[in-house]
């Protein structure tokens, strides 16, 4: 599994597949199985309440799925063949081998990932709210992307970064520690100046200023307790403006100045764009942590911005429509500011 989630939340819902195969001849194929009405789903199954007294019932929470026990059920019909070995599995596999050319080797250089299956839904009886999976992080990703799409040319250089492995620290070439973001920013500068210096790549990301845009957590009225209510988001109340993260007193946190929160606020109150303040949890509940620190130390000014969830990090995440508006708008108007 990736990431934080409960894990017992993924038993027994429908999933889909999702990813690519690099074959060993150097093709890459696409897999997208689930989604269509008529295409097949897959399932993690869970044990039944008959026989779960003294195995599953007795475990803690985070461990009635353990890591272990999410074997995805993918066919159960044999190849008919009686001299066969594990006749499932020669199956499945003559199965992907004339779909999608694959033999079993091919797993190895393959992101395959199991999601919910189903589309994003309206939530409620007034239609107010949106319920799907992954919302952290695709909801500020898709208002970042419509935000920057929907401007005319800035009078400073906008920049939309779209990065991978936020959830598990941000390492890889395809997280915010990698050097990708500098050495595009170093790019733009030498179309100005071929023989720019290393001083002028830090001054310009130091001069930057920057929109960590990553969810927070909007009170679970089931759950209050672990939220201190007078610095907490509210779904429907607009984008969640957050000046630290972290946990324990922000600790692993980026924390923004007064100042750029200052500024910050301004353009959100002249654009009359509906925002909170909110942090995640009580201070010593637990926490969490985004990108900002890491852009923070390209000493660029950085404070997180994001849309409120409730659910978070579970198959059906909830947001407010009044939010996913006002998050666009934040976002438009940040990449307009001079």
């Amino acid at each position: 599994y990736y990431g934080g989630v409960k894990r017992y939340q993924w038993a027994s819902i429908p999933l889909s597949l999702h990813g690519s195969v690099v074959l060993a001849n150097g093709k890459t194929v696409d897999i997208a199985i689930g989604e269509e009405p008529d295409q097949p789903v897959f399932v993690v199954p869970d044990l039944l309440p008959h026989l779960w007294r003294k195995s599953q019932a007795k475990r803690k929470a985070p461990d009635v799925m353990k890591g272990e026990d999410m074997n995805i059920l993918v066919a159960s019909r044999p190849v008919d063949d009686e001299k066969a070995k594990e006749k499932v599995k020669l199956a499945v596999l003559d199965h992907l081998n004339r779909k999608y050319g694959m033999v079993e080797e091919d797993f190895v250089s393959a992101e395959i990932e199991a999601v919910p299956s189903g589309p994003a839904r309206d939530v409620g009886i007034d239609r107010s709210m949106i319920g799907s999976y992954g919302q952290d992080d695709r909801v500020c990703a898709y208002t970042s992307l419509e935000a920057i799409m929907g401007i005319k040319t800035p009078e400073r250089t906008a920049l939309a970064l779209f990065v991978d492995k936020e959830e598990i620290g941000s390492d890889s070439n395809t997280g915010i520690k990698s050097r990708f973001f500098q050495n595009f920013v170093g790019d733009l500068l030498a179309l100005s100046d071929p023989d720019y210096a290393d001083s002028a790549l830090r001054r310009a990301l130091a001069r930057s200023k920057c929109l960590s845009s990553d969810v927070n957590a909007g009170i679970n009225p089931s759950f209050k307790e672990v939220h201190e209510a007078q610095n907490a988001a509210l779904i429907g109340r607009g984008i969640v403006i957050t000046k630290f993260t972290g946990s324990g007193g922000k600790y692993t946190a980026n924390d923004a100045s007064a100042e750029f929160v200052g500024e910050i606020r301004n353009m959100l109150n002249k654009a009359k764009v509906p925002w909170q303040y909110g942090a995640l949890g009580k201070v010593d509940e637990g926490g969490g942590g985004t990108i900002a620190k890491h852009l923070a130390e390209l000493d660029m000014d950085v404070i997180d911005a994001g849309t409120a969830l409730i659910s978070m990090h579970s198959p059906f995440e909830i947001s407010s429509k009044v939010d996913v508006w006002s998050t666009y708008r934040a976002f438009e108007e940040f990449f307009k500011i001079r």
